[in-house]
């Protein structure tokens, strides 16, 4: 099954003690190109986000977001039973030391780890919990990729439909073409020669040097041959990259568009020609974002 390069995946879940979501996103690159842009409190774990990714994506530009989720206090949580303590040991220091005063609110909440943020608790999380949203994320984005890649290979294989069909029509005007010349090339020597006597294994040797000339058959065979290996390609199987793949034979097929476009020499063929050349184009367009 072939994948497009393009996509979109999302996943959520707990590090430590905070809610963090993932997004991966993907567009077509040559190569496999990572950007990760993670909380300081992750950053420490990127080159186990990178790995991960790499296990999913083979080839395209693969940006990926972590977001801490904040309450609704930014983040910002009481710990009671640490402000229990504290409150608890202000007053006993304050009674033993017959001090004045009253212990406040704000005295305790300023006391050390009585309130914790989203950062702190994550940085109490590991590289596997956040690998593990990772992977969940990569997983959503890997199906969006394979269901656009799958709709793309039915826009593929009708694309060269049309350019089989025009291969066709080639292979049928192509023996046709050369005996016009024949007769053609007959003509013309019967003209030129003005009732002079023709040497007729000659001209049997001329016609047969042009007819090589103008044969596409070997360039048709092959070029069918392509668009059988392009469509095993394109069938439901494993999981390896193809894009390039396809890539190589499009250029093959052109290199053979190209080669009987120059033997023509016939209006009928030169115009399916441009046809599959029009064909190939636009496949090659659509290949550029296959992985």
């Amino acid at each position: 099954m072939i994948r497009s390069m393009t996509g979109f995946g999302s996943a959520e879940g707990d590090v430590g003690g905070s809610r963090v979501t993932v997004e991966v996103r993907s567009v077509n690159h040559r190569f496999f190109n990572p950007s990760v842009k993670l909380p300081s409190a992750f950053s420490r774990w990127e080159a186990d986000v990178r790995e991960s990714l790499r296990k999913h994506v083979a080839r395209g530009h693969v940006t990926i977001s972590a977001h801490i989720e904040r309450a609704a206090t930014e983040g910002a949580q009481i710990d009671e039973a640490k402000f229990s303590q504290h409150a608890a040991a202000l007053i006993s220091l304050r009674d033993r030391n017959g001090l004045g005063g009253e212990i406040d609110v704000a005295t305790v909440l300023r006391m050390p780890d009585v309130i914790r943020t989203s950062v702190e608790e994550a940085e109490e999380g590991s590289a596997d919990e956040l690998v593990a949203i990772v992977e969940a994320a990569a997983v959503a984005l890997t199906k969006m990729r394979e269901g656009e890649g799958a709709r793309l290979a039915v826009v593929l294989l009708d694309r060269m439909n049309v350019i089989e069909q025009a291969l066709g029509r080639i292979a049928v005007r192509a023996p046709e073409r050369v005996i016009a010349q024949r007769d053609r090339l007959r003509e013309n020597v019967k003209v030129i020669a003005e009732g002079v006597a023709v040497d007729e294994q000659r001209l049997a040797q001329e016609i047969a040097i042009l007819a090589d000339r103008l044969d596409v058959g070997e360039e048709i065979d092959r070029f069918k041959a392509h668009i059988a290996a392009f469509r095993d390609v394109l069938a439901p199987k494993g999981g390896d990259p193809v894009g390039k793949r396809l890539g190589f034979l499009l250029q093959e097929m052109l290199r053979e568009a190209n080669t009987t476009g120059s033997k023509a020499n016939d209006t009928q063929i030169q115009r399916d020609v441009i046809l599959v050349k029009e064909e190939l184009e636009r496949i090659r367009e659509q290949v550029e974002n296959v992985e």
